[in-house]
């Protein structure tokens, strides 16, 4: 979600979120002639160790108030996402996929 929504504390995160779309669509338009497919993959809020990581202190209470509020997505939820997304036919290229837990307003 941090390459769809800015948020104050997590600026510079947010800009490395907004540059993998980027880079994403143009090596999707430079590699679809020889049959390779690019996907992003962009999840939500995932259980993970990065909050240990957030040493601003409104950004590390911003986190840890939307963990309490939402059930985060679990490694496997983001793992199916990728196997959906190269199980498809050749003649399918699936862009992107965005996917939050049920709760995540944004």
């Amino acid at each position: 979600m941090a390459g769809r929504t800015a948020r104050a504390g997590v600026g510079v995160y947010n800009a490395t979120k907004w540059g993998v779309n980027a880079v994403s669509e143009a090596l999707r338009q430079e590699v679809h002639k020889d049959n390779i497919r690019v996907t992003i993959i962009e999840p939500g809020l995932v259980d993970t160790e990065i909050d240990s990581q957030i040493t601003d202190p409104v950004a590390k209470e911003g986190i840890e108030k939307r963990r309490k509020a939402i059930t985060p997505l679990q490694s496997e939820d983001v793992a199916a996402a990728i196997v959906y997304a190269v199980t498809q036919p050749p003649r399918v290229n699936v862009n992107e996929i965005l996917i939050r837990p049920t709760g995540q307003e944004h």
